[in-house]
Formats: C-alpha cells, sequence, structure tokens
C-alpha cells in the first residue's frame, strides 16, 4: 500500500470509529483545506504532524463532556449571538457541534492545540484576517444554535418545516440548527464544505422558503458580470444572476450588514453592485445622481422590514421601500396593476391602512405620499386656493376631477389624448415620474423637478415667448391641436399659453393630480393669483371668458 492509499485507509477508519459519513473519495478531508497535518493542501497547516485527523479527534483520552472523540477544548468565551428585527427565534450562545467548530474558528484558541498533546502543534500561519476567523461576534453570521422547528412554525417565518428539509441538511439531535446544517467538516466535494451546491441557491432556499422567489428576476436572470470593477461576486465563481442567486445580496459570514447579513452595511450599495449598469441592463446608478431623485444615498440604517407603521418610522427611502429583491419581476401589468418591479412590497391602500403586499403601484406611493405616515409625507411644492398633500383625495376617482391613476378618467374627449390613450385609460405615477432619459421605468431620478420624465416648467415668472418645450409633460399625453383649437371648451389655453402677451404656465391653474372641489383639476397657484377685492377666488365653469374666475392673476383682474 503506497503513502497516499495508507492515508486514505486510515481516515477512513478513522470516520467509521467516529461515526462520521465517509463520501466520495473527490470530496475527502485528505484533500481538503481540513487537512491540518504536514499533508494539507492549505497555506494554513502544521509543520511537522502527519495525523489527519488529530486536530479534531482522538482515539484515546478525548473529552467526556462531548461526543465524537474531541480532542480540542472548550473555547469558553462569551459570544455575541445574531439578532435581528425579522428573526423568528431566540439565539443564544452557541451549543452542540457549533461550538466545536468555534474551538478553531472562533481564533481564541491555537489550531495546534490539541488536547492529545502536552505541547501545541507548531503551525505554518493561524487563522488571523481571514473569513474562516469568524472570532466572538457573531452577529454577522449566520445564526446557529436555535430550535429550527419553533422558528419555522412562527407567522411570517418564510421557512420551510423541519419535516420537509432535504435530506442533506441535518438538525441536530435537539432539533437545533448548527453549523454542520449547513456545513460537513469531513465532505468539501461542493466547496467551503457545504452539505450540498449552493449553485442557484439550493442551499439556502433549503431552509428559506421566501414568497415567489422562484419566479423573481434574482433567482432566473441570466444576466453576467460586464467585468468593469467592481466585481459584484468577489467571492463567487458562479457567473450569473441566476447561479449566485442569494448570494448576490447576502453573506452568510462576515456579512457587511450584520441584520440580515447583506454584503454590504450600505443598503444600496448592495442593489447598485449589479444595478449600476455592469450586470442589469438600467443604470439606475445613473438615475440616482441626477438632481432630482429619490435620495437612498441620505439614509442608511433607518429603514426595516419589520417597521411599525401603525406607529410611525422615521422619514427615509431606500430601494427597498419600493423594490421587494425577492419577488421582484420583469412581468408587465395594465396599469394601475402593481408591475412586476414592484411585487411583494408592503404599501398604503386608497382607504389609508397598511397593506403586506401591494396590489396597485399608486399603493406603494401612498406610503410616503398619502397620509398613513404624516411624518414622511412632503409638503406641497406650489401654494394652492385649496391646500392638501394627502396624494389619495387628490386622485380619488370620486373628485369631479383627477389624473386616472386610481380609476379610470370618463370626462375627457378621446381627440384630448395621444394615443394610445383614450377616454377610460388608466396611467401609472412613474408615467410622469421616472428617468428623463434613461428609460427605465420608475421614480430614481430625472434631471427635472420632481423626478418628472419630461419638461413642466413651474416658475411663478411668466414666459414673454411661448416655448412648446415647456409643457412638454403635458403634450405627451395631451393633444396639443386640441388644447390649442377651436374648441369651445378649451379655447382658453391657447389664449393663456400661447397668444397672451404674458405665457401663463399650466401649473398656474391645474393641480396635476387632481381636485376634489373643481373641474379640470383647477386648484390656483397663489403664487400668481391673489383675491379679487374682498371676493374670495373662485373658478365658475365653463370657461368662456376671463369672467369665468374671480381672482387677480399677475395683476390682470378677472370676475364682475
Amino acid at each position: 500500500m503506497n503513502g497516499v492509499a495508507s492515508i486514505r485507509a486510515a481516515v477512513a477508519a478513522c470516520c467509521v470509529l467516529l461515526g462520521a459519513p465517509w463520501a466520495a473519495w473527490g470530496g475527502s478531508i485528505v484533500t481538503s483545506l481540513h487537512n491540518l497535518s504536514v499533508s494539507g493542501p492549505g497555506a494554513i497547516k502544521a509543520t511537522t504532524e502527519s495525523q489527519i485527523c488529530i486536530f479534531c479527534h482522538t482515539p484515546h483520552n478525548a473529552r467526556s463532556d462531548v461526543p465524537y472523540l474531541w480532542n480540542r477544548q472548550d473555547p469558553g468565551d462569551p459570544y455575541t449571538p445574531y439578532l435581528s428585527s425579522t428573526l423568528r427565534s431566540s439565539v443564544g450562545q452557541p451549543t452542540g457541534a457549533s461550538r466545536l467548530c468555534l474551538s478553531c474558528h472562533d481564533g481564541t484558541i491555537a489550531l495546534g492545540a490539541v488536547l492529545s498533546q502536552g505541547t501545541v502543534l507548531p503551525f505554518t500561519a493561524t487563522l488571523a484576517g481571514r473569513s474562516s476567523n469568524l472570532g466572538t461576534n457573531l452577529a454577522d453570521d449566520h445564526p446557529v444554535s436555535f430550535v429550527y422547528g419553533t422558528a419555522a412554525s412562527m407567522p411570517g417565518s418564510q421557512l420551510q418545516s423541519a419535516a420537509a428539509l432535504p435530506a442533506a441538511i441535518r438538525l441536530d439531535s435537539a432539533g437545533e440548527m448548527q453549523c454542520t446544517a449547513c456545513h460537513d467538516p469531513h465532505n468539501d466535494q461542493y466547496g467551503k464544505f457545504l452539505v450540498i451546491s449552493n449553485l442557484s441557491g439550493a442551499l439556502c432556499v433549503g431552509c428559506h422558503q421566501k414568497t415567489n422567489w422562484g419566479a423573481s428576476s434574482h433567482a432566473v436572470s441570466t444576466k453576467s458580470w460586464n467585468g468593469i470593477a467592481p466585481d459584484p461576486w468577489p467571492r463567487s465563481s458562479y457567473t450569473t444572476v441566476a447561479e449566485n442567486a442569494c448570494g448576490s445580496c447576502h453573506r452568510p459570514h462576515g456579512a457587511g450588514g450584520p441584520q440580515r447579513l447583506l454584503n454590504y452595511s450600505v443598503e444600496e450599495t448592495n442593489c447598485l453592485v449589479c444595478h449600476d449598469g455592469n450586470v442589469a441592463a438600467k443604470n439606475i446608478l445613473t438615475d440616482l445622481n441626477k438632481p432630482y431623485r429619490h435620495p437612498v444615498s441620505s439614509y442608511t440604517g433607518i429603514h426595516d422590514p419589520a417597521e411599525n407603521y401603525a406607529g410611525g418610522v422615521t422619514k427615509h427611502v431606500e430601494c427597498v421601500d419600493c423594490h421587494n429583491p425577492h419577488q421582484a419581476n420583469s412581468v408587465l401589468y395594465p396599469a394601475p396593476l402593481v408591475p412586476g418591479r414592484l411585487q411583494g412590497v408592503p404599501a398604503v391602500t386608497a382607504a389609508n391602512t397598511y397593506l403586506v403586499a401591494a396590489t396597485y403601484e399608486y399603493e406603494v406611493c401612498f406610503k410616503c405620499h398619502g397620509s398613513l405616515l404624516n411624518n414622511v409625507m412632503p409638503t406641497t411644492a406650489i401654494p394652492r386656493v385649496t391646500t392638501i398633500t394627502d396624494n389619495r383625495i387628490k386622485f380619488n376617482p370620486a373628485n369631479p376631477s383627477f389624473h386616472p391613476v386610481m380609476g379610470p378618467l370618463n370626462k375627457i374627449s378621446d381627440n384630448m389624448l395621444i394615443p394610445p390613450l383614450v377616454k377610460g385609460s388608466v396611467i401609472y405615477c412613474t408615467d410622469c415620474h421616472g428617468s428623463d432619459s434613461s428609460g427605465i421605468r420608475g421614480s430614481h431620478g430625472s434631471i427635472y423637478p420632481h423626478i418628472l420624465v419630461r419638461n413642466f416648467v413651474t416658475s411663478e415668472l411668466p414666459a414673454t415667448t411661448y416655448n412648446a418645450a415647456d409643457y412638454d409633460l403635458c403634450f405627451g399625453c395631451h393633444n396639443v391641436t386640441t388644447l390649442f383649437g377651436t374648441y369651445t371648451k378649451f379655447k382658453q389655453h391657447k389664449t393663456h399659453v400661447s397668444t397672451h402677451p404674458l405665457k401663463d404656465r399650466c401649473v398656474y391653474c391645474h393641480d396635476p393630480h387632481g381636485n376634489p372641489y373643481n373641474l379640470g383639476m383647477i386648484n390656483f397657484d397663489l403664487r400668481v393669483v391673489s383675491q379679487n377685492g374682498s371676493k374670495p377666488i373662485q373658478y365658475l365653469p365653463p370657461v368662456v371668458n376671463k369672467n369665468s374666475c374671480v381672482l387677480v392673476c399677475h395683476g390682470e383682474i378677472h370676475g364682475l
């Protein structure tokens, strides 16, 4: 029997003695980094010791308080366990097999300090500075030593039941999740001593049953990295989004963000390493750097998936306030149904109640642009006769006028609209609020105020010459020929916007989202409109001449 064969036979005999599974030779401990003997393949190994099993096991005089003929002392130090607002279990100090693993991997005991030897076996190096050195602060590591079945039975856990776990994922005799549920210390055939391959997140989803994950873009996308720094998957040999799956955002050991084990502590970085055009086709980062944007970089560590809407939340906006990375997909639905990219996002209904997952796109917007969370609701940008900051009220289909976001608008002529829009059409909030140039659906950023997709001048100073580009947002849907035509219903548009010496803006008369009191979304801009004497500012339809309104606009008196 040659030397290698002798080692194989000895290791096999040891595994049988210890009751450990003997895997196919290709993944055996002999050729893995757990072979810490002088024959080991890694940079960290003993300088003279040739025995392989000795660093964990001894057939004689082993510890009597733990199984496996254990040859290492107890680490003894207190640990800081993982803690998260979404954790459905109580995690205390490591127990069982996890504690045995930590006798090497917390870095407090020398690798060569085994009980069967009188002196510490010398090594070429230590674990210091390596990812395998977990330390005693386990807050950034996957939780261990908790009763898995109890956690899985908790409401909203999204964990597979203990009885339905894949055969390779084994709990200990107490039903606790230990390091050995994911790692087999004797078998490295899948890398990192994993019990099964984690290709496409197979190991992760063996336990974690995230709602609609299988149909999400992060589970099925074949997009790969274009090679431009930074590398979105620096610790992975997988090359596509689908192959990396959970690993695209999460790291089970040494995570950058302890809660939920994110790769990076800054929340949006976890998204933007791919959504900067280097993996995903659309460059969201470009939009987020535009002058008008949802300022995700201004808030760090405030958003929490378990935040209490009933009790109020601190003002913030993060990518995950609008996107659920476990459910987001590219499926398109007719407005106002929530599009795939916003699937599974908590929301606020038209009735001002909290909803676990949005049904309509506008419900996602109402989280901040409604009134349920008063401390995050923005103030109105333009002072008006009727001050309304709750967009649920402005868009209410029961109003005399509204943009058809929550429901169809049937009080408009087809010739007022540009196809494919017709009377009865419904639109998304993001039809107006979104990228000005990238073609990205969603209000990430724009060069135009209010994150608008087109130019919409709101200056209180009227123009002296007519420029159609000033009204580009409106003319993207509304037929300018009809607006400026001879129709009696619309003839005042041309007078105010085009032919009058002072070229008024659409915004002087119209509140773009809607109005619960007037037709035509009339809600006058108080920057340019004032009272006509003691008379209240009024709109008296139909619009025939200047007497249809009671007010003073740019010094010109309207009304009798």
